[in-house]
C-alpha cells in the first residue's frame, strides 16, 4: 500500500474513532438527568458527568484533527477500559457483553494510534514539518 493511501486510511480511522466520543459527549448534554442517574446507578458519582462530557468531546476533537494525538489516544484507551469495567460487566446480558467487547476493541485501536501516531494528515504532522523547516531557512 502506498503512503498516500495509508495516510488517507489513517485519517479515516481517526475520524471513525473520534466520532463515537464526540457524539456520546454531545448526547449526554441532551440527557443530563438520565445520564447522571445512570452513572449513580453504576456507583459512579454524577459530579463526574461534566468532566466526562468535556473529556469525550475534547479528546475526540483532538484525535479527529490529529493534535496531541498520541496523548489523547492513550487517555481514550484508558477511558475505554475504565468504562468497560465500570458500566459493562453484566455478562449475562448479551448487549452488555457486546458493549464490553466494543470498549476493549476501541481501547486496542487507540493503543495502536498512540503507538504509531496520527499520520501525515494531522496537525501533529504539520507541527513536525514546521520544526524541521524553521522560518527563514
Amino acid at each position: 500500500m502506498n503512503i498516500q493511501v495509508q495516510s488517507i486510511a489513517v485519517l479515516i480511522a481517526r475520524a471513525l474513532m473520534a466520532l463515537i466520543f464526540i457524539l456520546a459527549g454531545l448526547g449526554k448534554i441532551g440527557a443530563l438527568a438520565a445520564t447522571a442517574a445512570y452513572m449513580e446507578a453504576m456507583r459512579v458519582p454524577a459530579i463526574l458527568l461534566w468532566p466526562t462530557i468535556a473529556f469525550e468531546v475534547g479528546a475526540g476533537i483532538l484525535v479527529l484533527v490529529g493534535y496531541q494525538t498520541r496523548i489523547a489516544a492513550a487517555l481514550l484507551a484508558g477511558f475505554c477500559l475504565a468504562t468497560a469495567a465500570l458500566f459493562h460487566t453484566q455478562f449475562g446480558d448479551q448487549i452488555q457483553m457486546i458493549m464490553f467487547l466494543k470498549n476493549l476493541a476501541m481501547a486496542g485501536g487507540f493503543i495502536v494510534l498512540a503507538m504509531h501516531g496520527p499520520g501525515r494528515f494531522s496537525l501533529d504532522a504539520c507541527r513536525c514539518k514546521d520544526r524541521s523547516h524553521p522560518a527563514g531557512s
